[in-house]
């Protein structure tokens, strides 16, 4: 067992000894801090500009009436029932997806007007459009719901939609088969 006074001498000499362990000893020279890095910039989206040429159109009255959880279905005529029953079932391979989360109407339809004619341009056959349910849309409704089920029943290039299957989105997607 040490003494008392003897730890106390022993950590003195400890401490002498460590001192001239390291009496030579130079402090480096402190390397340059690169900058920090920029925060990295969001992702830009593309918007449909307004030419002169292109009068905004008011968005038409959407009828209301669609619920969150009412499932959708539309065929154009010409198209057979079979290939709307594959649709709905999630039978034909989705090729591109558009989400719409957070956008307003207008945004929106923008967005999906765009998406409509960058598909066909690609060549895609089956899209999924995710509107949501519109759970936080208030007493207003399935908003987007609502209006995608009126746009996508007037646009040329939509032959058929569908409600999704539920691992795809359910009652807050859409299927939907372009023109071919």
């Amino acid at each position: 067992m040490v003494k008392r006074s003897d730890a106390g001498g022993e950590a003195i000499a400890d401490a002498n000894a460590f001192r001239a362990a390291v009496r030579d000893v130079k402090p480096l020279k402190r390397a340059a801090q690169p900058a920090p890095a920029p925060p990295p910039k969001p992702a830009k989206r593309l918007r449909r500009a307004a030419t002169p040429a292109e009068p905004q159109d008011p968005l038409p009255p959407i009828d209301a009436s669609v619920t969150a959880e009412e499932r959708l279905a539309y065929r154009r005529a010409g198209v057979r029932e079979q290939e709307l029953r594959r649709l709905r079932r999630g039978l034909i391979p989705v090729e591109a997806e558009l989400d719409l989360h957070g956008l307003d109407q207008a945004a929106a339809r923008h967005w999906v007007t765009d998406f409509i004619e960058a598909s066909r341009a690609d060549r895609r056959r089956c899209v999924r459009i995710i509107h949501g349910k519109g759970l936080r849309s208030g007493g207003r409704g399935a908003v987007l719901k609502s209006a995608l089920n009126d746009w996508l029943k007037r646009h040329h290039d939509v032959m058929a939609f569908a409600s999704a299957k539920g691992i795809d989105g359910g009652t807050g997607a859409l299927y939907v088969l372009l023109r071919a």
